[in-house]
């Protein structure tokens, strides 16, 4: 198994790492346009290994993507970061045109590849990567589920003083402030969440959640990383390992939730193959509507994209 990481940013770095230290692959190649930059830190994650006792071997090259070659999944985390008061709509210019030439590249040395995609916007550079790719939709696909819903639930775990693995959740949409979480779909050790937490406390959990990105934004200057990161690397993992295990993830619907040729994010069945399987829960008026609206949303950043041509 050979996992390639295209951006040594924090996030790339973070995820690199989180992977090596999961032992299932023979080699992550971690990979930046920064002269020296992923050759540092891939180094200084391989220098973990003695200590946290694992195999997997990181090997960092400046911009040469045949080092990538035959890489079973890649992930893409190039781009600029966010920066305060900028949304992630804001970020398009910049990172269409980075992801476009990244999954290129990519694809030119692994065309098997299976790509996860993490720059922001992140469900408009999803679509870019797939029309970059020319890949079939089960083969490309963007990290915002799983983040989003792990910050829900750390955020419900410390409402409720227990562990955040006792908490089940699923969340839809688009990344960012349209996002849908669903609080009936969440559960505290099969309980529902309804009947642990009041309405406004749970109305205000889902609110922190939405803006969980900028709160982050706000505190540190720049975007997070170590949840990202990681969220990225367990994709990998249920990938590699055919779990198939069911996450939140950023996909091409082709009439799924009655919605046509657009990237947002849905449960789905994550395996060997990529998307195994998307599932389409049976979601009430409320549900719909959130979901339609933040469809909404996504797709004028889609057409953003369409208008600048990079495509032909």
């Amino acid at each position: 198994m050979k996992i390639s990481v295209i951006g040594a940013g924090n996030v790339g770095a973070t995820c690199a790492d989180v992977i090596a230290r999961g032992n299932y692959a023979q080699e992550v190649v971690l990979l930046d346009i920064k002269e020296g930059l992923s050759e540092g830190k891939a180094l200084d994650i391989w220098q973990t290994a003695p200590i946290s006792y694992y195999s997997t071997r990181t090997v960092g090259v400046t911009n040469d993507y045949a080092a990538t070659a035959g890489s079973d999944i890649t992930i893409i985390t190039s781009g600029i970061p966010r920066k305060p008061g900028m949304s992630r709509d804001d970020l398009i210019g910049t990172n269409a045109g980075i992801v476009k030439s990244v999954t290129e590249n990519v694809v030119k040395y692994s065309p098997n590849t299976i790509i996860i995609v993490v720059s922001n916007p992140l469900d408009v550079m999803t679509y870019c990567s797939y029309l970059a790719s020319g890949f079939d939709k089960t083969k490309v696909m963007g990290m915002a589920g799983v983040l989003d819903t792990a910050r829900y639930r750390a955020f419900l775990a410390s409402e409720l003083q227990i562990s955040p693995k006792e908490i089940q959740a699923v969340l839809m949409g688009g990344h960012g402030d349209t996002m849908v979480p669903l609080p009936r779909y969440t559960t505290v050790a099969g309980i529902p969440v309804t009947e642990l937490v009041p309405a406004d406390r749970l109305n205000a959990i889902v609110e922190r959640t939405t803006n969980g990105g900028a709160e982050l934004v706000k505190l540190m200057g720049t975007s997070a990383w170590y949840a990202p990161g990681a969220a990225a690397a367990q994709m990998a993992e249920a990938i590699a390992l055919n779990e198939r295990r069911v996450f939140p993830c950023c996909v091409l619907l082709q009439g799924e939730y009655g919605l046509n040729n657009i990237f947002v994010g849905v449960p789905v069945v994550l395996g060997k193959n990529g998307i195994e399987r998307i599932i389409e829960l049976d979601l009430n008026p409320e549900e719909k509507g959130l979901l339609v609206q933040s469809a909404t949303a996504v797709k004028s950043v889609m057409e953003v994209m369409d208008g600048m041509k990079l495509f032909g």
